[in-house]
Parts: C-alpha cells; structure tokens; sequence
C-alpha cells in the first residue's frame, strides 16, 4: 500500500507563565491509503495535540510546532500557508470531534452546515449541493433525511449529533478521518453504532483512519495498529493484534489490565497507579517510571528510544522482553470465574433494607402557550420500586435518558417526587419538611457524575470537604480540620493539598475531593451517580477499588448509577436494569450478567467492548436500532418494542408484568413477556 500520511518527529510546545508544556515530543508514525490507526492514552498524553498539529490547529500563542515533517500526498502541510492548508482541511483530510455539540453551530440548521463545506470546496450549485447533503445524512443512518435538514443540533439526540459530525466530515469525501475520541461522552449502545458506523463507512469510502482513544477495548476490533502515547512520546506501536497479545511496554500492560470485563468477577480491579507526569518538566530517565512495576535504574537515568522489537513492532522500553513474557501469559491463562461459596436456600441472613422505594414517579410538566397550561409531561420516573440492602451495593444501570439520575436525585429529594414512597431507615422522607429532611441527608449522601462542575471553584479543598461538617454543626469547630485531614487520607490524598483549588488536581484526584465531601458526614448510605464515566479507565479502576474498600471498611451502602455494565460488575452485589423510567430487569449481580433474560440487558452486554481483536470479531454484536424514545410520548405496550428484536403483537399494546423468574430467596424479575425462552 502507498503511503498516504508520514509524520516525522514532530515537537509541539505550549509557553505559560509557568513555563513550557512539552506536549508533543518528536512522534513518528505512518498511515497508508485505507490503512486505520488508533492513537491511545490517558487524558494530557498529547493524543489530539498531535492530529491538531497535523493540520496546524494549533493555537498560536501559547502553541507552536517547533520541528518535525508532515508529509500528505507528497506535500509537507507543515510548510503551507494558511489559504493552502484551508483548503486541505475538509476537502482531504476531515475530522470529528469528541463533543458534537460544541462543534455544531446551534444557530444554523443542519442542512446550511452539511452544505457549506460542499459549497467552499467543491464551487458546486446549492441545490446540488443539498441533494448530496440529504444522501450523506441518510448514508450516516439519520432517517427522513431531507425533513432534518431544516432541523438545528438541540433537536438530535447525543448519537444524532455524532452521526450529523461524521457526516459533515465525509461529504466532502476526504482520503483520511481523524476522530477524536468521538464515542467517549455516549453511552454503550450508540458507541457501539457509532464504531459499526465507521468502520463500515470505512470500508465502502476506502478512506484513511486516525482514532484518537484512551480505551484499548474501543478500538480492538476497529483498527489496523494502534500507537500508544505517554506524555507526549509514542511508547508502542504494533498491529493490533500483536500489541493486544504481545504487549511489550508496561504502560500499555497497564491500560489493558485496567479495562473491566463481563467474563467473571476478579476481586479488585488493576489500575495504573499514580498519576501521568507534570508535561512542564523533561524527565531525566523514562517519564513512565514513576509509575512502572517493571523500573530498573537505568529507566531512572537513559529515556529509551521507540526501537523495532519484532516486524512491525516497535517499544520504548529497557524492559520490553520481561514485559512482554508478562503479557503473553497473562493472555493465555484461562480466565477463571469468581465462585462465591453460598448457604443453602434459607441457611444465608437477609439483610434488612436500608432502602425502599416504592412506585416512585419523577414527572416533568409540559407547558406551551401564553397561560402555560400543562399538555403533557416527561415522565422521567414512571413508576420505580427497588429495595438496597444495608452494605450491599445496588447498580442501577441503562442509556442516558432511561431515568437513572433522576431517579437517584428523587430518593434524596433534591427533586420533588410527583408520588411514591421512599423509605429509609423505617422512615418514609416523603413526607418530612425541610427541616427533618435536611437532618436525614446527613445520613445520605451524593458523588456526583462531573467532579469539576460539582466543586465550588472558589472554596479551597479543605473548604469543600469540611461544608457538610460546618452545616451539620458536626463536632467543635476547632476539630473540623483534623477531620478533613483523616478524610484526605482516607480516599488517597495528600492533606497537604487542603489550601489548593479544584482546578489544580486531575479528573481522578477531583473525584477523590467528591468522595471525601461527602464521607464528611459519616452517611450510611451513599448515591454515586456516574462517579467514573468521565475519567480514563486507568483512573476508573482506582476510583472502583476506593469505593470498594471504603464499603468494607466503613460499612456504607450504595447505589451506583452508570451505564456501563462491564464497570457495574466489578462493583455490585445486585443489578438493576432501566429503560424509559421503569425497571426492567433486577437480580443477584451474576444472574443478571450470566444469564441476562430481558432483550435490552443483552442488548447493553453485548455493546461492551472487547479488549480483545480476535474474540471482538468473532462475536456477534446485537446493534440497537435508534436511541431511546421520548419520555413523554412513550411507545405503547412495552416500551422497548420499537427496537427488540423479538417484538410481537402483544408486545405492541400490552406492558409486560415485572415477575420473579427467580426463587423466593434469589429473585430474578424482568418486565418481558417472552422472559421464558431467554430463561
């Protein structure tokens, strides 16, 4: 194949008025025609730094390109003038960017977007041009394409706007895509469209792939060779199949080991401790060896060069033999699944509930003309009913949208319940005023989903951390310190640290100051909703296992709100499964996830990435149709029918039963009306 794409040591650097940030540090890789590439690494490793480089996005000031080649067609684009790499980017060279809301203009519709770039690039008639845009837009899967033309951005859902994004990137037909992390802010199910979307796109257009990622899982069966990055160095680079098998840096060992699985329940997670390296400072030695359980002394002093290991193959690292004898065992053992040893029926205790919820609703009103009479509502939360136990943790898991949150903001009554009943403690705070209610939230507590949003950016940490102990009135005021201390400790931080602000510390350290805020008050139980979805697996696991051990060693309860099942198993003694605010599947963590009964729970299992190329091609993947319905137009009969395969008649115009196809003492419930032949 001829090469399409040579970059050659590229250097970008960043000058602030703390210094210079060495974000990108003399990358060299390569990508031929219709060949695809999968950038990986953790948050700050200069993944999209680099492809931003590529086409001069870089900003100038604070950024510059200070050396390195870009070859694209036998011309370097580093050495166009501004007129000339416009016209390259778009026309041959086209990217979609992580959030498609932002780099959608929410005041023009989508048609006058699609069309604009077919009208600059291409001198063609606007009529012309709209029938390609329809063609496009229908190519990406987007239905009655010519009537959403007229539609703005705010009126498509989270997978939509992705689809709108690659569509705008290909109609020009580029020969390369550059997708940043274009997956990372859906959920399972539509980025699992969206990889399907791609790669067949790929295969039809014959185009080049670059995707930018910081999951090993995502791209396993989507790309070619993947190049790992670690603070600004590429640290691997190999075809996929021998990086994923023959690992040969311990940074990608590390990113693979922290990925979860639905294929058993280890003990504990294996994340990548520490944190990446301060980009302000040039290492001495390897920048990964603070981090590295394979560090020797040289790793400390000699930074390795990326070198050819094996064809193909190449490592930056003095350790790459151990590490790889390491890798390829890991890789042939024979993943074991976790017995738990259980009582006979009747012999096991069952723990009284913590918490009952009882036919909880969440309705939304909606009001239009000028008197604002209600004409209908969103019905976030249609009717819930869960028990927790004390000290088990309950994952309550589905795509955005289903109710999860709401649900979770309900039972703490930071939302209003439109009726129900939520029973804690034997107490129903339904029916509490604010003052009694504000007395029971001592004992109940949030971790919420974004650690920077939720962080008064004005309070220092220790501020932040000691609030619920100054409005709780908990203990003399001049022990409040020390208490915030043993909290810093407690999730992994330095007390030191207590003077600093939000926005000096990191996704993972944020959340850490989220989880200590509210371990404050002493709860009993605690709502986490989301707590990891925005952070990189790495940090994800570490985040997993604190949660875990502070379960253990505070005796707390949770329900852990997500929707990423593979992380739920690691996590939860039971699962609950929703859809469109209701419960449509809820059991003992391993029934559910060993023998999932309702077509959506198989549905979300089956869109979990597998870290693994082989095993990722040979399973067959159920895709859903679509995203999920409007809350406040539902469909009729089970509301999951328009995208189940094993709709029938009944399901149409009746909702299925919520019954227990378990046993008494190990309940099994579902809401499907052909549970039995998944059973």
């Amino acid at each position: 194949m001829s090469q399409l794409l040579e970059v050659s040591n590229l250097v970008t650097r960043f000058d602030t008025e703390d210094g210079v940030v060495h974000a990108v540090n003399g990358i060299s890789f390569s990508l031929a025609v219709g060949e695809s590439l999968a950038i990986v690494g953790e948050s700050g490793s200069g993944k999209s730094v680099s492809v931003l480089s590529i086409l001069k996005l870089i900003p100038s000031p604070p950024g510059r390109i200070e050396g390195g080649e870009v070859w694209f067609n036998g011309r370097n684009l580093l050495t166009l003038s501004k007129s000339e790499i416009r016209k390259v980017r778009g026309r041959d060279i086209a990217m979609v960017f992580q959030d498609p809301m932002t780099s959608l203009n929410p005041v023009l519709s989508i048609g006058a977007q699609l069309t604009e770039a077919l009208v600059q690039h291409q001198r063609i008639s606007r009529t012309e041009a709209k029938r390609k845009a329809e063609e496009m837009l229908a190519l990406v899967g987007i239905p009655d394409a010519s009537e959403r033309l007229k539609n703005y951005p705010h009126q498509f859902s989270g997978g939509q706007r992705q689809r709108v994004g690659i569509a705008m990137a290909l109609i020009t037909g580029p020969s390369l895509l550059i997708a940043d992390e274009p997956t990372t802010a859906l959920d399972v199910t539509i980025q699992a469209q969206i990889t399907e979307l791609v790669a067949d796109l790929q295969r039809r257009l014959g185009m080049a792939i670059i995707w930018i990622t910081h999951d090993l899982g995502v791209v396993a069966g989507l790309v070619d060779k993947v190049a790992v990055m670690y603070a600004g160095f590429i640290i691997e680079m190999a075809p996929v199949h021998d990086l994923y098998i023959n690992s040969s840096h311990p940074y990608t060992l590390g990113l693979l080991d922290s990925i979860p699985t639905l294929d058993g329940k280890e003990e504990r997670l294996i994340p990548i401790e520490g944190s990446p390296p301060d980009m302000l400072k040039t290492p001495l030695g390897c920048p990964f060896a603070p981090r590295c359980r394979f560090v020797i002394d040289r790793c400390l002093e000699e930074n390795p060069a990326l070198a050819t290991i094996a064809p193909d193959h190449y490592s930056a690292c003095w350790q790459w033999e151990t590490v790889r004898d390491v890798s390829v065992k890991a890789r042939q053992t024979v993943a074991v699944e976790a017995v738990e040893i259980r009582p006979e029926d009747g012999q096991e205790p069952i723990p009284e509930a913590i918490l009952e919820v009882t036919d909880l609703k969440k309705h939304f009103p909606i009001r239009r003309g000028i008197l604002q009479r209600q004409v209908g509502a969103v019905k976030a939360v249609d009717g819930v009913s869960f028990t927790v136990k004390r000290g088990e943790t309950l994952g309550l898991v589905g795509e955005s949208g289903c109710g999860k949150s709401t649900t979770g903001e309900t039972i703490l009554h930071l939302l209003e319940p439109t009726s129900g009943q939520v029973i804690f403690n034997g107490e129903d705070i339904t029916q509490l005023n604010g003052k009694q209610r504000r007395l029971v939230r001592r004992h109940m507590q949030m971790i919420f989903q974004d650690p920077y949003s939720s962080l008064n950016p004005r309070y220092t940490v220790g501020s932040i951390i000691s609030e619920g102990l100054n409005i709780h009135k908990i203990g003399r005021k001049e022990e409040r310190p020390e208490r915030v201390v043993e909290l810093m400790k407690l999730v992994g931080l330095n007390p030191y640290y207590a003077s600093r602000y939000p926005h000096e510390f990191s996704g993972g350290q944020r959340q850490r100051i989220g989880i200590a805020r509210a371990l404050a008050t002493s709860p009993s139980f605690i709502i986490a909703d989301e707590p990891i979805s925005a952070l990189d697996v790495s940090i994800q696991a570490q985040v997993v296992n604190l949660l875990d051990e502070l379960k253990n060693e505070l005796g707390l309860t949770y329900l852990f709100i997500a929707h990423d099942l593979s992380m739920v198993r690691y996590i939860s003694d039971r699962v609950a499964v929703m859809y469109l605010g209701r419960v449509v599947e809820l059991g003992e963590r391993d029934d559910v996830f060993d023998q999932p009964i309702h077509p959506y729970t198989q549905a979300l299992q089956s869109a979990v990435p597998i870290p693994n190329p082989e095993m990722e091609a040979e399973r067959e993947r159920i895709v859903l149709k679509g995203d999920v319905p409007n809350p406040s137009d539902p469909p009729p009969g089970c509301h999951f029918h328009p995208r189940c395969a094993y709709a029938t008649e009944i399901c149409q115009s009746v909702y299925p039963e919520f019954r227990n196809l378990g046993t008494e003492t190990r309940p099994h419930r579902v809401a499907c009306h052909h549970a039995e032949q998944f059973f």
